[in-house]
C-alpha cells in the first residue's frame, strides 16, 4: 500500500476516474509515463523517479481477471528487469510467431474448474475408511 500523501498525489496527477480504476484492480495509485501497449490490449507504464526501486514497471491488464500468463514473454523480460528497453523500442524483443507457437494465446487453467484432468482407469489401490455408526436410542 501507498502512504497517505502519496495516495493524494496520485488522485491529483490521476483524476478521480483514474484513481478508482487503479485502487479497484491494483490496490495502489501508480502514476507513470505509458510504454506501450501490447497485442492483447495490455498497457504498460514506467516510473523511474518517484517509486521505490524494482517496482517502477507495471502493468494494466485488460481482462480484469488477470493472469501473469497474459503478459508476452518479451514483456516479460522487461516487466522483470532483465532488458532495459521495452519490446516495443529493441528490435531483437519484437515479438514474432514461430509455426510451433499457438497462434491463439490459451490462458493457463491451473486451479479452475476448466483445468485438465486425465481419465483414470486404474482400480485403486486403498479404499476410504467409513465408520460403522449407529443410532442413539
Amino acid at each position: 500500500m501507498s502512504t497517505i500523501p502519496r495516495t493524494l498525489k496520485g488522485l491529483w496527477r490521476l483524476g478521480f476516474k483514474e484513481y478508482g480504476h487503479q485502487m479497484q484492480y491494483m490496490g495502489d495509485t501508480k502514476v507513470g509515463t505509458f510504454i506501450a501497449k501490447d497485442k492483447y490490449g495490455n498497457k504498460y507504464f514506467e516510473n523511474l523517479q518517484d517509486q521505490l526501486p524494482l517496482r517502477t514497471r507495471w502493468v494494466d491488464y485488460v481482462d480484469k481477471e488477470f493472469d501473469p500468463t497474459q503478459i508476452e514473454p518479451g514483456w516479460h523480460a522487461w516487466m522483470s528487469y532483465m532488458t532495459k528497453d521495452p519490446p516495443s523500442v529493441d528490435k531483437i524483443a519484437q515479438t514474432r510467431v514461430r509455426e510451433w507457437e499457438p497462434k491463439v494465446h490459451r490462458p493457463n487453467m491451473t486451479a479452475s474448474r476448466s483445468a485438465y484432468r486425465p481419465y483414470n482407469v486404474t482400480i485403486p489401490k486403498t479404499t476410504p475408511w467409513v465408520p460403522k455408526t449407529q443410532d442413539r436410542q
